[in-house]
Formats: C-alpha cells, sequence, structure tokens
C-alpha cells in the first residue's frame, strides 16, 4: 500500500512540475531579417564600344555637270560628277554620364561623347572632264566630301527607364573627317573636316550585375540599340565645279 501511494505521489509531482513548466512566459522569437532588394539605377558614368552599319543618306542627284570658268580652263570645258552611294561598316567607343531623378523607372538625362571610324572606301563624286583645265589646276566637287574616313559626336540624351529598360532620344554636335585625295574631290587643309549636327534615338537594357559579360564588376553591363543621323552638309550642293590651285590647294573660282 506505501509503495503504491508513492508512486502515485511521484507521478503527481511530475505531473505538477510539467504544469508549472507550461505556466512560464514563452522566449521571445528574434523579429525576421529582410534583406531590402536593390532598386536599379541608372546614375553613373560608363564606356564601352560599338559597331554597326553606316550608309549615305544624301539626296543628291546621280550626275551632274557643271560648267568649268575661263580662264582656269579653255572656254566650254565642263566637269561631269557622278555621285554613287557609300556604305559600309562602323565602329568606335563611346564615353558618357547619367543621371536618373527617381531610382527603378523615371526621368534620365545624360551626355555621352564618341569616335566612329567609317569604311566608306574612296568611290564616290568620280569627275569627267570634257575640256582642258589649265596647268596648275584641278576640279572637285565642292557638294560633299569624297568619302567620309571618320566622324564624332558630343550628344545630350533625354530618356524614360523602365527598371533596366531605358528608352531615349539624343542629339547635339557632330564633326567627321574625309578623303583629301585629289581624284576624288577633296583637298587637303580646307574642305576634308567637316561640323555638322547629329540627331537620333534608342533602346538600352542593363544586364544582371552577375552576367558573364561583366568582365570589370561594374555595376551594370548594358546592350543597346542605336539609329543615328549625322549631317555635315554644308549645302554647297548646287554652287557648281570647284577649281582649285594644285600648287597652294585652296579654291580659286566657282562655275
Amino acid at each position: 500500500m506505501i509503495k503504491k501511494l508513492l508512486l502515485a505521489s511521484a507521478a503527481t509531482a511530475l505531473l505538477t512540475g510539467a504544469a508549472s513548466a507550461a505556466d512560464l512566459p514563452r522566449r521571445a522569437a528574434p523579429p525576421p531579417v529582410f534583406t531590402p532588394v536593390p532598386v536599379f539605377t541608372w546614375t553613373g558614368a560608363y564606356f564601352g564600344i560599338n559597331a554597326g552599319y553606316a550608309f549615305d543618306a544624301s539626296s543628291r542627284s546621280n550626275n551632274s555637270t557643271f560648267g568649268v570658268p575661263f580662264p582656269y580652263a579653255a572656254p566650254g570645258t565642263t566637269a561631269t560628277f557622278s555621285n554613287r552611294s557609300q556604305d559600309g561598316f562602323s565602329g568606335g567607343a563611346q564615353v558618357g554620364y547619367n543621371v536618373q531623378f527617381t531610382p527603378g523607372s523615371g526621368v534620365v538625362v545624360g551626355i555621352e561623347a564618341d569616335a566612329q571610324y567609317l569604311d566608306f572606301g574612296r568611290g564616290r563624286n568620280n569627275a569627267f572632264v570634257s575640256g582642258a583645265v589649265a596647268p596648275g589646276y584641278y576640279v572637285t566637287d565642292p557638294r560633299g566630301l569624297s568619302s567620309l574616313d571618320y566622324f564624332g559626336t558630343v550628344r545630350g540624351r533625354l530618356g524614360y527607364a523602365f527598371d533596366r529598360t531605358l528608352v531615349y532620344g539624343t542629339g547635339g554636335f557632330a564633326y567627321g573627317s574625309g578623303s583629301a585625295d585629289r581624284s576624288f574631290g577633296g583637298y587637303a587643309g580646307n574642305d576634308s573636316f567637316r561640323t555638322g549636327y547629329a540627331v537620333g534615338g534608342g533602346i538600352e537594357y542593363a544586364l544582371p550585375t552577375d552576367s558573364f559579360l561583366n568582365f570589370f564588376r561594374s555595376s551594370a553591363v548594358t546592350l543597346k540599340v542605336e539609329g543615328l543621323y549625322v549631317n555635315l552638309d554644308r549645302n554647297t550642293r548646287n554652287q557648281g565645279a570647284l577649281v582649285v590651285n594644285a600648287a597652294n590647294n585652296f579654291p580659286v573660282a566657282y562655275s
């Protein structure tokens, strides 16, 4: 009888102890830790390379004939220019800086400068002279460069970002230089260097930071497709044939 009572008392004590432990206040669980996802921004400096295709968008006629004035040529001498369109590879590099007013999506403004090589060849503005040109002179066409070897721009950019996608327009100053080969209409020191303007637009996408293309571990690597119109024309297409002194290399007369 005593043995049974002792067992019952022990069992009661265990149950009582368990109940007392359940009544104690629990330790507060640590609050969950939330790591904020960084919001992408287009603000910052950048540099890059580009490659593409360029073509001559001029609207000049295919053949134009001008009279060469006396005494630089015999009376009745004419020069006929056959303008052939040009196209070819274009490639270069650019640097710039963007500012985004609101992270994520919002207005982006920036400035960009670039320099481009052009493989346009030397086959434009070939002249056929009917008659005799005075010794020491040659005839060229003032309406355009014989070929454009390179050009560059300094442009502003204005766009809107949809997170990592940027749609933008661009425009600004442009310059370029073409061939100085007298056989095709250029002449060094006078008309080979041109200035003008450039306008265009494009779409740009920023790849994730951990992209395999991010060789420099920068905040992002972007890819863009851009169309650019560059105008270096001096509006001289109707000025006729230009006679140039081959010795001194400067223009002396228009027809």
